[in-house]
């Protein structure tokens, strides 16, 4: 092989060898962008996963708040109505006394027996609408005293029933569904042990007393 041929390959050996670096470079700068870009994808992925997460919380959190809204709204308009209720039957309830008082007070005579029952027409009338309200009678004459439902007058001496019971009752009380909105006046046995330690007491302070 003459020089010439040999410097021809040569030749052709280093363009060949260039053209397989600037291939190699090529590729590595396609594969570095691809790379660029699925790290970009992947970023904008994210930074929109975190936003429809934040924006499924903000939905929730109004939700939440909307309920709890309707609830109180809903709970303010049951109070509000409860509470005319209630206003309206105490109001009422003088009236019932004042009825009582009336036919207690009514003579048995002819002329009166008229007057007492329509009186009494208009007391049961009127009872009825309180009870289909949810207004009741609190019954006390005959039962143990309990503070929720009784206020105590004073105590007697009754020998016939237990101490501590309620033996008359001078102002009923009423309860509006199963809330006390007045409690019922009653007078109330005493207890007869109590009540003689008492007087025993204030025996023995005579004496001492007198000495």
């Amino acid at each position: 092989m003459s020089k010439k041929e040999k410097s021809k390959n040569k030749d052709e050996n280093i363009k060949e060898t260039d053209a397989t670096k600037e291939q190699d470079t090529i590729e590595k700068n396609e594969i570095s962008e691809i790379a660029d870009e699925e790290i970009k994808e992947t970023d904008v992925t994210a930074e929109l996963e975190a936003k429809v997460s934040e924006l499924q919380d903000q939905l929730l959190r109004k939700a939440a708040e909307f309920d709890n809204y309707k609830r109180r709204t809903e709970n303010d308009q049951l109070n509000l109505l409860s509470f005319a209720a209630e206003s309206f039957i105490t109001k009422i309830l003088p009236v019932i006394d004042d009825f009582e008082r009336s036919l207690d007070h009514i003579s048995d005579a002819e002329s009166a027996e008229a007057i007492k029952e329509g009186i009494v027409l208009v007391y049961d009338k009127l009872l009825k609408i309180l009870d289909e309200q949810g207004v009741k009678k609190i019954d006390s004459v005959g039962k143990p005293f309990n503070v929720d439902y009784h206020d105590a007058l004073m105590q007697v001496k009754d020998d016939t029933v237990p101490a501590h019971t309620v033996v008359e009752e001078v102002e009923k009380g009423y309860m509006y569904k199963d809330k006390v909105i007045r409690h019922a006046k009653v007078i109330v046995s005493e207890d007869v042990g109590e009540q003689n330690n008492e007087d025993n007491e204030n025996s023995s302070n005579g004496k001492d007393d007198s000495e």
